[in-house]
């Protein structure tokens, strides 16, 4: 990949396998061995790690996050950050690490998310105005605000249930390709997704992500110091980012959303169109995401999301490899760390170490990232170093 058009390079990644459930875990201590991971993949020494970005959910300090991980990491970074858009925080980070490093704030940037998942966690009450317009109403919940979105879609374009078990039969699939995914072992055809309990109509309990406990790190550095040292990189390509609203009913489209200008910008500051992506890594949280983000890209026109899905083959063998971990409704959901899985899997693919599911020849990758109810959106383009 040239070096003219890479605006930063991926050097390092760690990642811990997800699980149900925690005991007696800290998120500091699990984003510290997930950082640890990535240092050690990276081949960079800490003090090299002059930038900071870390997601919002520490439950450890509700201020100055930025500080105490540094701190606890043993990091007294140039430039830090709380990124906070949902979903979409770990996507968020690339593109700032990048421009970070672009403006001479820094030269390699930790970002690092996650959270535990113990069963004896006090949870903070949430306060917002979603609870004056959504909740009172019935709208309380992530499901029932997707369901929302599904029925939509549903009732605009036509598309059934069928159309939208298909997405989850294929995260089942590709899970079966990943030993570390939580539903590996355990595929789903589309028959099963539609028998598994309805959750909040129309979307069935196999729809819906899992929530798990895990951590994902990523390290970003300049591309030349890469290619200075050697080091085998995944280059940042073009960045789009949109945030439309907060609760879903001020959401102004429930079947298009702020990843369809997101996903427009990043292909035109790369040069490519979706149909030259080696990998589509989407976020996944419900069915209904991945449906509008396949339209939103332009790969199928408005409501055709389901003739596509029955034309192709998204394992990594297929026309457009899709999710090839298995993604958040194959892999898991490590909290708002959903987002950086999908970087992650694309790093592998792009590096070639994706192994068992490796896409032969993968140059280009999509990774889309989603926050709230389809309202804040990251899409990056990542490349090969090739």
């Amino acid at each position: 990949m040239s070096l003219a058009r890479s605006k930063a390079a991926i050097v390092g990644v760690g990642e811990l396998a997800p699980i149900r459930r925690t005991v007696g875990e800290s998120t500091l201590g699990m984003l510290a061995r997930c950082a640890a991971l990535a240092l050690t993949d990276s081949g960079l020494e800490k003090a090299e790690i002059d930038g900071l970005l870390v997601g919002p959910q520490v439950g450890e300090t509700p201020q100055h996050v930025p500080a105490t991980m540094a701190e606890y990491l043993g990091l007294m970074p140039t430039m830090s950050n709380v990124v906070d858009l949902g979903g979409a925080s770990g996507l968020g980070m690339i593109w700032r690490a990048a421009a970070a490093i672009e403006a001479g704030m820094c030269e390699a940037v930790l970002c690092v998310i996650g959270n535990h998942r113990n069963s004896d966690a006090p949870r903070s009450p949430n306060r917002n105005p979603i609870r004056e317009f959504d909740v009172p109403f019935g709208a309380s919940g992530a499901n029932v605000a997707y369901a929302l979105l599904k029925q939509a879609h549903m009732a605009q374009y036509g598309s059934t249930d069928a159309d939208f078990a298909l997405i989850a039969h294929w995260a089942r699939a590709n899970a079966q390709l990943t030993p570390e995914a939580i539903f590996y072992g355990q595929p789903a055809s589309v028959d099963e997704i539609l028998a598994s309990p309805m959750i909040a109509a129309p979307l069935h309990k196999f729809e819906i992500v899992m929530p798990v406990a895990g951590a994902e790190a990523v390290i970003v550095t300049s591309a030349k110091r890469a290619k200075d040292r050697g080091m085998t990189a995944v280059h940042l390509l073009g960045a789009g980012e949109k945030i439309t609203h907060r609760a879903v009913s001020q959401a102004p489209d429930l079947t298009s959303g702020p990843l369809k200008p997101s996903m427009a910008r990043a292909f035109a500051q790369s040069g490519t169109r979706v149909q030259d992506m080696s990998l589509l890594s989407l976020y996944d949280c419900y069915t209904v995401m991945v449906a509008t983000t396949l339209e939103d890209s332009g790969i199928c026109p408005p409501g055709g999301f389901g003739a596509f899905m029955r034309d192709h083959d998204f394992g990594p063998a297929g026309r457009y490899p899709m999710n090839s971990n298995g993604g958040q409704l194959g892999f898991g959901q490590p909290d708002l760390a959903g987002g950086m899985v999908h970087v992650v899997d694309a790093v592998h693919q792009l590096r070639g170490t994706a192994t068992g599911r490796q896409i032969q020849g993968a140059e280009l990758a999509l990774v889309t990232g989603n926050g709230a109810t389809m309202s804040e959106a990251v899409a990056l383009v990542l490349g090969a170093d090739v």
